[in-house]
C-alpha cells in the first residue's frame, strides 16, 4: 500500500492524502458477519453529552472479527482482503475447510489464496497463523495478543502494531509491547504471528474539517479562547499561556500526568513501564 496525494485544485486537497485501495480485493458480502451498530455520539442513556467532540458520522456496518482464533486444527484459505470502516487496518476473509467464514485482522504480507491455521502448537511461523504463547519461539514478532486465555486478542491490533516475545518465566511469557512496556502475559494466551498491515496509515493527513466530521469527530475549542468561567485556561488580555500547568476543563493535569491506579492488580505483571513520548 502507499499514500496517495492529489493535485491542489482546492485548498483542502493541497495537504490531504489517502491510503491507496489497491490491496482491497472485494467488498463486504458475508451478511452474517455484518451488523448495524447504533452510535451513541458521545451521549448517555439520558441523551446528555458525556464524551465531548463526538457525533454520528457516516453510516457504517460493523464487521464481526475473530479475535479469539479458537478454531483449532481446521485450515483456512484467504478469500478476500476487505476494508473495515471501524479500523485503520485491513481485514481478511477466511474460508475454513468445514465451510465456515470468519474475518481476521490482516497481517503484513497476507494475500488472497494464502493458507492460515490456528492450533495450540506445531504450526509454521508464518504471518496469519495463531498459536499459544508457550509454543511461539522467543524473538518472534506477534500481534492480536490475549491478556486472559480465551477472551480474545486485545494487544497490538491497530495498523502497523506488533509486540515481540522476549522470554519466558514459569507460567508467564515476557512481551515487549508497542508502547515499549515490558510485561508478563500468561503463556496459555493466544497470539497471531506477524505485524498488523497498513502501517502507512499513520502518515495519512486528514486535510479538512469535513473529513473529520465524516469520521464522527466534532470541532474542539481551545481552552485559551474561552472565558475564565468556562475553562481554567480562559481569560487574560490577548494571547497568554499563563503560569499554570495545562489542565482539562475540570482541573485534571494534562500532558504527562499519570492516571493509572497504584492499586491496580495487574501492576505486578509490568516489568518496565512505557517510556515518556512513546505511543
Amino acid at each position: 500500500m502507499a499514500i496517495k496525494t492529489y493535485k491542489p485544485i482546492t485548498p483542502a486537497r493541497r495537504f490531504m492524502s489517502t491510503i491507496s485501495n489497491e490491496d482491497i480485493t472485494a467488498k463486504a458480502s458475508v451478511k452474517s458477519l455484518l451488523v448495524m451498530k447504533k452510535s451513541a455520539a458521545g451521549r448517555n442513556n439520558r441523551g446528555r453529552i458525556t464524551s465531548r467532540h463526538k457525533q454520528r458520522g457516516a453510516k457504517k456496518l460493523y464487521r464481526i472479527i475473530d479475535f479469539k482464533r479458537n478454531k483449532f486444527g481446521i485450515p483456512a484459505t484467504v478469500a478476500a482482503i476487505e476494508y473495515d470502516p471501524y479500523r485503520n487496518c485491513r481485514i481478511a476473509l477466511l474460508n475454513y475447510a468445514d465451510g465456515e467464514k470468519r474475518y481476521i485482522i490482516q497481517p503484513t504480507g497476507l494475500k488472497v489464496g494464502d493458507n492460515v491455521e490456528s492450533a495450540e502448537a506445531g504450526l509454521d511461523i508464518v504471518a496469519g497463523n495463531a498459536m499459544k504463547l508457550k509454543s511461539i519461539p522467543v524473538g518472534t514478532i506477534i500481534h492480536n495478543i490475549e491478556m486472559k486465555p480465551g477472551k480474545g486478542g486485545q494487544i497490538a491490533r491497530s495498523a502497523g502494531g506488533y509486540a515481540q516475545l522476549m522470554g519466558r518465566e514459569e507460567k508467564y511469557t515476557i512481551l515487549r509491547l508497542p508502547s515499549g512496556e515490558m510485561r508478563y502475559i500468561l503463556s496459555e494466551c493466544m497470539a497471531t504471528i506477524g505485524t498488523v498491515g497498513n502501517a502507512e496509515f499513520s502518515n495519512m493527513v486528514v486535510g479538512k474539517a469535513g473529513r473529520s466530521r465524516h469520521l464522527g469527530i466534532r470541532p474542539q475549542t481551545r481552552g485559551s479562547a474561552m472565558n475564565p468561567i468556562d475553562h481554567p485556561h480562559g481569560g487574560g488580555e490577548g494571547k497568554t499561556n499563563g503560569s499554570r500547568i495545562p489542565v482539562s476543563p475540570w482541573g485534571t493535569p494534562a500532558k504527562g500526568y499519570k492516571t493509572r491506579s497504584k492499586k491496580k492488580a495487574s501492576n505486578k505483571l509490568i516489568i518496565t513501564r512505557r517510556k515518556k513520548g512513546v505511543r
